[in-house]
């Protein structure tokens, strides 16, 4: 289809061109022929009318009122008169073309000669002059279509040619991308597209889909993870319910039904905790969020010190008041974990601090128990990861709400991490500020 509309599109071109150029000869001719009749009436004068001019091209004849020729050029000698009819009208100059049965066509002016000049040699019969030179051969025998023709069929298939290279070109990443596309399953989605250079759309799309293969790849390795962690924390107490039940059908009369019944409700209560904790994790993780709002993250603190009544005693100190866009009850579930952490772990205070640095929000919850080892900072934001001291202090603990925490942070595009410090452990919750807002405008929408 390409080739049919650049065929289409040049021969109009060529068509074009072939009659600009017959055109251009044409005038050409015209104005020499126009410069060699009029050369030659000027010169008749008192000394009678001279010879016509002798240059082998140029066509000359002088005839009279009935077309009839009186004298002619040696290249116009026997011939008929090179037009007809006679030029009349006002007008005393005209163009014209001439084409005989047999030879080439012959471009020539007529000239009426001045009727001063008619009266002086002929008595006043009306004279002209035709002046004419035959056409090139370049248009008399076509060679200039046929040039033409073959120009419009060699750019046809030039524009053919580069057109198919060109879209090859542009089409090779497509089909390199498919061919990567159709190699991607489920089970290993570590495999990415071809990503080809520049910022056009191909590329745009290529970043597309390694994007999503991306999310994708990180979707179901924490799916994955998801289903080892939940299997593996139930198997031991469903297996030891499962025990408890056994034995209590087995020996009957040596089990109090009673205390299996309550094993067994401690035991499910423990794995309902394990689930709903853990779904807690994957919601905040792959929900989508909603509308974001303005958090007050020294407000925050406050509320949350002052609900923690039990235990060693929370105290909060706001540098400076920062304001954050998130959701407000995830980020108020990650103070309450961490302050839940710190007063299990404190000697005999725990101390929080809301500023800002770097253009981020820092939210720090310090300490005085024992602290974390280094090899361990990061240990303890993993699921179900549990560290001997916690586990000491909190036998029913699911080891879940360090990691929701984390989860949380990410999904702020925050972090949460360990730092040094002197004593005790001292978590560091970072969250970008919103551009744009500042303190006591962002005051204002939360009073409202």
């Amino acid at each position: 289809m390409s080739a049919v509309l650049s065929l289409v599109f040049l021969t109009v071109i060529g068509f074009s061109l072939d009659i600009a150029i017959r055109n251009r000869i044409h005038d050409h001719l015209f104005m020499e022929t126009q410069r060699v009749a009029t050369d030659w009436i000027s010169s008749m004068g008192s000394g009678g009318v001279p010879e016509p001019p002798a240059t082998h091209k140029d066509l000359v004849q002088l005839v009279d009122s009935r077309n009839r020729v009186i004298t002619a050029s040696r290249a116009a000698r026997g011939l008929a008169p090179l037009t007809t009819p006679f030029p009349t009208g006002p007008d005393p100059l005209q163009y014209r073309i001439g084409c005989p049965d047999e030879g080439r066509c012959v471009v020539l002016t007529a000239v009426r000669v001045l009727p001063m000049q008619s009266r002086m040699f002929w008595d006043g019969e009306p004279h002209a002059v035709y002046a004419g030179r035959t056409e090139p051969g370049l248009l008399a025998s076509r060679r200039l279509e046929l040039f033409i023709g073959i120009g419009v069929l060699l750019l046809t298939a030039g524009w053919t040619w580069a057109s198919w290279r060109v879209a090859g070109r542009t089409l090779r990443p497509v089909r390199e991308i498919r061919e990567r596309v159709t190699e991607i399953s489920v089970r290993d989605l570590t495999l990415r597209v071809p990503q080809p250079s520049g910022r056009d759309e191909i590329a745009e799309l290529a970043r597309a889909s390694n994007h999503l293969l991306e999310h994708l790849d990180t979707s179901v390795r924490q799916q994955k993870h998801f289903a080892s962690m939940v299997s593996h924390e139930l198997r031991s107490p469903l297996a030891g319910l499962r025990t408890q039940l056994e034995e209590a059908l087995l020996y009957r009369e040596e089990t109090d039904p009673y205390e299996t019944i309550r094993t067994a409700v401690r035991t499910t209560e423990r794995c309902q905790a394990i689930i709903d904790e853990m779904l807690t994790v994957a919601r905040v993780r792959t929900a989508a969020t909603g509308e974001p709002e303005l958090v007050s993250l020294g407000a925050l603190a406050r509320e949350e010190a002052a609900a923690r009544t039990d235990g060693v005693p929370v105290h909060v100190e706001v540098e400076d008041e920062v304001t954050v866009l998130g959701n407000r009850v995830q980020l108020c579930g990650v103070l309450t974990n961490l302050l839940v952490n710190a007063q299990r772990h404190a000697c005999s205070r725990v101390d929080v601090t809301v500023g800002r640095a770097g253009g981020e929000a820092v939210v720090t919850v310090q300490d005085d128990g024992d602290g974390i080892a280094p090899e361990d900072r990061e240990r303890v934001f993993e699921p179900f990861v549990r560290l001997k001291e916690g586990r000491r202090r909190d036998p029913k603990g699911t080891g879940l709400g360090l990691a929701l925490c984390r989860v949380t942070a990410d999904t702020h595009h925050g972090t949460l991490r360990v730092e040094d410090s002197p004593r005790g452990a001292r978590f560091v919750l970072r969250l970008p500020l919103p551009a744009g807002v500042s303190p006591v405008g962002a005051g204002q929408a939360l009073s409202r």
